[in-house]
């Protein structure tokens, strides 16, 4: 009975850093798992360091590592997404190259995986990281889970496990502004979750900068939710209601000759108030869309420079 295959999916981008130390780790890994056949799946996403030939190098003296190399940065993402496209195996897993993720922790994965669950997330205990950090990741979550998904874990993942029935589904979505893991998430299947603490980043700097998760927190939002269309919806039928009920009391007030000269104040701060509101409304409507038009568009989700297999 032939061994199953197991492609781990690593989106790199500026890793120069920690890729001498990821090697060795995932070759440690494959030891472990010595009844399973492995494959490493890199994607270089544009790195303008020395990443790629770091890669190159690793490649010639393992052979069970694969390198496609993206032709400019398309975000994790999408990289993810290009890796998980060129997988073969019989799961896959995903893991980031900075090594906050463990990758031993895809053992006890495997092992679930076995027992039958499509997807097994490793879901974040505690995370060793500033407490800025902590808010802003744990506020995007929490209001996932008000918005969108209500059993979304309280402290996200980014490490998971999935069967290749998950493979095949997640390759017929072509959109480029979604968030991974929320996909995942939604696709439903039976899952299981690992706990464990993220670790802190010892080598290099994180290019996940603070424009890019607003980014993503918007597309998760736009992707996985119509309640701020609804809440657009709700606001407006209030303001509706207040102004015509306004209206009327005004019109009486002025039959009865009971209109003052004075308001000037008032008339100006509503005025600024529903302005400002109906800007933010059309701000809101404007990011469904440009998502509509980025997918009508049917650009490439990504672009291949080369692949060494």
């Amino acid at each position: 009975m032939s061994k199953p295959l197991f492609s781990i999916v690593i989106p790199v981008y500026f890793n120069e850093p920690n890729i001498p130390y990821l090697i060795p780790c995932l070759e440690s890994l494959q030891e472990k798992l010595s009844d399973y056949n492995i494959e490493f799946i890199f994607v270089d996403d544009g790195s303008g360091d020395q990443s790629f030939n770091l890669l190159l190098k690793a490649k010639e003296k393992n052979k069970n590592i694969k390198i496609i190399k993206l032709s400019k940065n398309f975000g994790s993402n999408i990289a993810s997404q290009a890796g998980i496209r060129h997988a073969n195996g019989d799961c896959i897993g995903i893991l980031a190259a900075d090594l906050q993720d463990a990758p031993e922790l895809f053992v006890e994965m495997l092992q679930k995986w076995k027992e039958g669950y499509k997807i097994v997330m490793a879901v974040r205990q505690d995370r060793e990281e500033p407490w800025h950090q902590k808010l802003i990741s744990n506020s995007t979550y929490y209001l996932m889970r008000k918005i969108a998904f209500s059993d979304y874990p309280k402290k996200g993942y980014d490490l998971v496990l999935f069967d290749k029935q998950v493979a095949n589904e997640l390759r017929q979505f072509s959109g480029r502004n979604t968030y991974l893991p929320f996909l995942i998430f939604s696709l439903g299947h039976k899952r299981f979750q690992i706990q464990y603490i993220r670790k802190k980043r010892e080598h290099g700097t994180s290019q996940w900068t603070f424009s890019k998760k607003i980014k993503s927190f918007i597309d998760s939002i736009v992707n996985f939710s119509y309640v701020p269309l609804r809440l657009i919806s709700l606001i407006g039928f209030c303001v509706a209601v207040i102004s015509f009920t306004y209206g009327i009391l005004v019109l009486v007030a002025y039959f009865m000759g009971r209109v003052p000269v004075e308001g000037f104040t008032t008339i100006i701060v509503v005025v600024t108030f529903l302005l400002g509101l109906i800007i933010i409304m059309l701000g809101i409507i404007g990011e469904y869309l440009w998502r509509t038009l980025d997918e009508a568009r049917q650009a490439p989700l990504y672009i291949i420079d080369e692949i060494f297999e």
